[in-house]
């Protein structure tokens, strides 16, 4: 890993590090949005079964959750924009396979996606932990907002663009998606990362190094609380999975209300993606991302009672604006709260839980809504969502009490919660 000063100080738009860093993720998640939708597309009007799509999902899920550890384990050992550059590379590669594969047999296709799925593995954690080597102290929490931001735009945008070239063909989405690949790796190649720790001592056994992520987040409850509240929140509260029954048989509003309550939920996180970036947080971050939790099962609750198309759109939007303020509060914390050699594995158990709520969060709705009914299931998890708060806050005081970003260094790193 190489070691430099620090970036100097200044406005974010001015500093050419953190802008290349934008471009070269705005590529690749673009890329990514536009690839999923035509493989999903493609996978059912060859198979008209949907169960293929779950297997085309596992394909990618299962290499993740296999590689995640020991990719944090290599980002912390060795240079992390080379290791961004190269499962970006991978995943151009893969779009180049998956031009092919669409006239391949289907076990083809599953192929390719589980080599997609092993460079995203190692994507994840070295762009989380890139980015404070490229910004100073200071501006991270800003530079979080913005990034979260361009995020979601591109989680908007990517399936639309997809969807819009997947009408030429989908040899022209796999084409785009494989050049945009190419140009977040050419981005990066001018990236300076300015500075960097070196690996912590003593840790040689592999195994060891794969679970040090997971020690150290056990003994800091700072860092515990804020992934672990995230992820019940998530993993009880959502109610993404159930926007469809709602839009067919609660709201009556069709595909196209579906749509607006999609979209509803991430307009509402880019509004506040860009709110944070322009004014970020100063004080009492700690009860803020307490609040924000609440106020997202507040209006999982109100939705799920709702019998009215624009309140239940309303609080789409308040959802998703309360989860970007969760988001923001977290990742800062972490990458403040951890030191830089051990970035790479936090960042990588932060992926693996975030990634595993969202997969369980929508097999927990679906199952709980066909045993129960749509209303109750998500009712109870709007209603399990503002209870783990409140144990949350108790379990968890040293969270709770954080007032500035800055804090963080000066808390206890081990002992009770």
């Amino acid at each position: 890993m190489t070691f430099a000063s620090p970036p100097a100080s200044g406005r974010l738009h001015q500093q050419a590090d953190f802008v290349l860093f934008l471009v070269a993720r705005l590529a690749a998640v673009l890329a990514m949005q536009m690839q999923a939708v035509v493989v999903a597309w493609q996978v059912y009007d060859r198979t008209g079964d949907p169960l293929a799509l779950a297997w085309a999902g596992l394909a990618q899920f299962i290499p993740m959750l296999l590689l995640l550890l020991p990719a944090g384990d290599l980002v912390d050992r060795y240079s992390r924009k080379r290791l961004m550059m190269a499962s970006v590379a991978v995943m151009a590669l893969c779009s180049a396979l998956l031009l092919w594969a669409s006239r391949a047999p289907l076990a083809a296709v599953y192929a390719v996606l589980a080599l997609f799925g092993a460079g995203r593995a190692f994507l994840s954690p070295s762009l989380s932990s890139l980015l404070p080597q490229i910004v100073p102290r200071e501006r991270l929490p800003q530079a979080i907002s913005v990034n979260a931001m361009v995020m979601k735009f591109a989680t908007i945008s990517g399936p639309l663009l997809g969807g819009l070239l997947y009408a030429v063909s989908g040899e022209v989405v796999y084409a785009v998606c494989c050049a945009a690949f190419v140009l977040s790796v050419l981005t990066l190649i001018p990236l300076r990362v300015r500075y960097a720790e070196p690996p912590a001592a003593g840790e040689s056994r592999a195994v060891q190094r794969f679970f040090a992520g997971i020690r150290f987040i056990r003994t800091r409850p700072i860092i515990l609380g804020a992934i672990s509240l995230d992820l019940f929140a998530v993993l009880l509260g959502g109610v993404v999975a159930l926007l469809p029954v709602y839009a067919s048989e609660v709201l009556d509003v069709g595909s196209t209300g579906l749509g607006v309550l999609r979209s509803a939920v991430a307009v509402g996180a880019l509004v506040m993606g860009l709110y944070l970036s322009l004014r970020p947080l100063q004080r009492r971050v700690g009860r803020t991302m307490f609040v924000a939790v609440a106020v997202f099962g507040v209006a999982n609750l109100v939705f799920s009672l709702s019998h009215w198309f624009w309140l239940s759109a309303a609080m789409m939007l308040l959802a998703g604006a309360a989860d970007m303020i969760s988001v923001n509060v977290r990742m800062t914390l972490i990458q403040l709260a951890t030191p830089d050699a051990m970035r790479g594995r936090v960042n990588a158990v932060n992926m693996l839980f975030i990634g595993s709520s969202n997969e369980l969060g929508e097999f927990r709705a679906g199952t709980f809504a066909s045993a129960a009914g749509t209303v109750t299931a998500a009712v109870g998890g709007s209603l399990a969502t503002l209870a783990v708060v409140g144990l949350w806050a108790k379990v968890f005081p040293v969270l709770r009490k954080v007032d500035r970003f800055d804090d963080v260094e000066a808390r206890p790193v081990a002992g009770g919660h």
